[in-house]
């Protein structure tokens, strides 16, 4: 477990982890034990795949699921260990027409809402006047056309 709970704290933060800790009662301790142990250790640590790689994966079965408290969760675990806002951007376009558009729309909108909150430097000035609360792609925004 304790391979688990380095690569966990090194992907989520020491704040998310202290946190999931802390709030571990009598029902949901071995949960914790087993996801830090199984998905931690077990998967997030085998040489196949880096972690960028793994990450950019878990996005999309996290939006594939519609699972959004975990995407918000893997958002900003994806920028602590290095993907850029594009490379987000462009995991999210890919899922618009393998998951659907619907389900790219809400990812556009979780992301943006984590980026902004972290007060990240590469998210900023990517709003359009007029078109709060909805994310376009690119070329699909009001007044853009495409090639």
């Amino acid at each position: 477990m304790d391979a688990g709970t380095a690569v966990r704290r090194e992907v989520l933060g020491d704040a998310h982890v202290d946190r999931a800790t802390a709030a571990a009662t009598a029902l949901t301790t071995e949960f914790q034990d087993f996801i830090t142990d199984y998905a931690w250790g077990g998967i997030w640590t085998r040489p196949g795949l880096d972690r960028r790689s793994r990450s950019m994966i878990t996005l999309t079965a996290l939006i594939a699921r519609g699972h959004h408290e975990e995407l918000a969760m893997h958002v900003r675990a994806a920028r602590r260990i290095g993907l850029t806002v594009d490379e987000i951007k462009e995991v999210i376009l890919q899922n618009a027409i393998y998951c659907g558009v619907p389900d790219a729309n809400t990812a556009f909108r979780i992301a943006q809402q984590v980026l902004d909150a972290e007060g990240d430097p590469e998210a900023q000035g990517q709003h359009h006047d007029g078109d709060e609360g909805v994310q376009h792609p690119p070329g699909d925004r009001p007044g853009e056309h495409r090639p």
